[in-house]
């Protein structure tokens, strides 16, 4: 009761704060509905710096969850003789209220910091920080116009932060801060991961490039040297409105880790799933079976990545795809697996400024896991949503997801969960 009464205090003064002061930093993007269809943080040599100020921002999202879920697998006994593979029964009932803190900070002219706090979330319902990076877009702190030619298509953005591969992570959930998807879950093979590093961005005429490299531990540590080494990334793409309804991007990511003591590309996630105890047994927690739902290739040791995207927006019709290919292993094994994973999304956004959508999505996962079973999990979402402002945002789905492939030992064996979600979101 302590920690909500806190919690609660918490987003009341940080609400009352940012009535007033809703300062929009140079070359961010909002956390409202301006901020969808953007990727990258938009690159704008105008700048309205005077001096240091400070912008507090919040999110906060509450789901009501109907799901059901069956499989068929063998019983399988554990030491006190329960059944590890009998499914937990599931309600109809609302989940945790998750909520977000951000703090971003124009600096100097042309430097700006983000940090963002998880408040309350399913892996943890204490406080936790994300990360938080700085992005430079100038260096007029080093000398007054020093290398200006050059900045006008340059940003550089260090930190412990998330990593810029593919572009789904940018239409993702991250926490509360859900404003940004169209649908409640998202993709089963969730690439998410926030390690230490740099990244390198050159934009000119529409055509984007990146190149980063970081330290490849989520969590951070000195001892054991040697035994992870440093993640490298790259992107390449083109990005452009084209004419006034019409607005093209494609492209092409890379993730790459030679060695790791763990991976986290797929397991990154310290917020969790939307679907709670979806294919989980009778000993399930909501905290520590915080992944319902996805799929991790098990890619412990050795993983490379690559995702290409196409995304189109003409007028209210919006499409979004995805096709990556992932391969890797772990020490103990001999020889590469792979998996695959494909991801469309059909969306018609309509109403005064576009603030109705109806939307649809197809996701399938097909690869070899660790215990040679060739496994096919597919996805498909149907959906709404209704913007009563640009902050508040109200969206349902139905969920269908099946599992084909898995061992009869194994709980997600001819497993299926299907459903509908509604969630509330309040971005700002």
């Amino acid at each position: 009761m302590r920690n909500l009464f806190t919690l609660a205090l918490v987003l009341i003064s940080t609400l009352a704060i940012a009535q007033k002061q809703q300062y929009q930093l140079d070359n961010w993007r909002p956390y409202d509905k301006t901020g969808l269809s953007m990727f990258e943080a938009p690159k704008d040599t105008t700048s309205t710096f005077e001096n240091v100020k400070v912008r507090i921002g919040g999110a906060f999202a509450l789901q009501y969850q109907a799901l059901d879920h069956e499989n068929n697998a063998d019983v399988v006994l554990n030491a006190n003789n329960v059944n590890t593979n009998q499914l937990v029964n599931l309600g109809n009932n609302f989940n945790l209220a998750t909520a977000n803190l951000d703090i971003d900070v124009a600096l100097y002219d042309g430097v700006n910091l983000h940090l963002r706090t998880y408040l309350s979330s399913r892996h943890h319902p204490e406080p936790y920080v994300k990360g938080g990076y700085i992005q430079i877009d100038k260096l007029d702190f080093i000398s007054k116009g020093f290398m200006a030619e050059t900045m006008k298509n340059l940003t550089i953005k260090i930190g412990h932060m998330e990593n810029n591969y593919g572009d789904a992570h940018f239409r993702r959930s991250d926490n509360a801060l859900a404003i940004y998807n169209p649908f409640v879950g998202n993709y089963i093979m969730d690439a998410f991961t926030t390690e230490v590093g740099a990244e390198l961005y050159y934009r000119k005429n529409g055509w984007i490039g990146m190149v980063g490299a970081t330290n490849g531990k989520l969590n951070q540590t000195t001892n054991a040297p040697g035994v992870t080494s440093p993640s490298v990334m790259a992107k390449i793409g083109y990005d452009k409105q084209l004419n006034t309804d019409l607005r093209f991007r494609l492209t092409g990511s890379l993730y790459n880790t030679a060695q790791s003591a763990r991976t986290y590309l797929y397991g990154g996630d310290r917020a969790g799933s939307r679907y709670y105890f979806v294919m989980e047994n009778t000993l399930a927690t909501s905290s520590a079976n915080y992944s319902s739902g996805l799929i991790t290739p098990g890619f412990t040791n050795e993983l490379t990545a690559i995702m290409i995207n196409p995304f189109v927006k003409y007028k209210g019709l919006e499409f979004f795809g995805m096709v990556e290919k992932v391969s890797g292993k772990t020490r103990a094994e001999v020889d590469e697996r792979d998996f695959t994973q494909l991801g469309a999304e059909l969306i018609y956004r309509f109403g005064k400024n576009e603030n109705l959508y109806v939307a649809g999505r197809y996701n399938n996962v097909t690869g070899e896991t660790a215990a040679s079973e060739d496994v096919d999990v597919t996805r498909f979402n149907i959906g709404g949503g209704w913007f009563m402002t640009k902050n508040i945002l109200v969206k349902f789905e139905y969920v269908n997801q099946k599992y084909d492939g898995y061992a009869k030992t194994n709980i997600l064996n001819e497993g299926k969960f299907s459903g509908f979600v509604a969630e509330a979101v309040i971005a700002f």
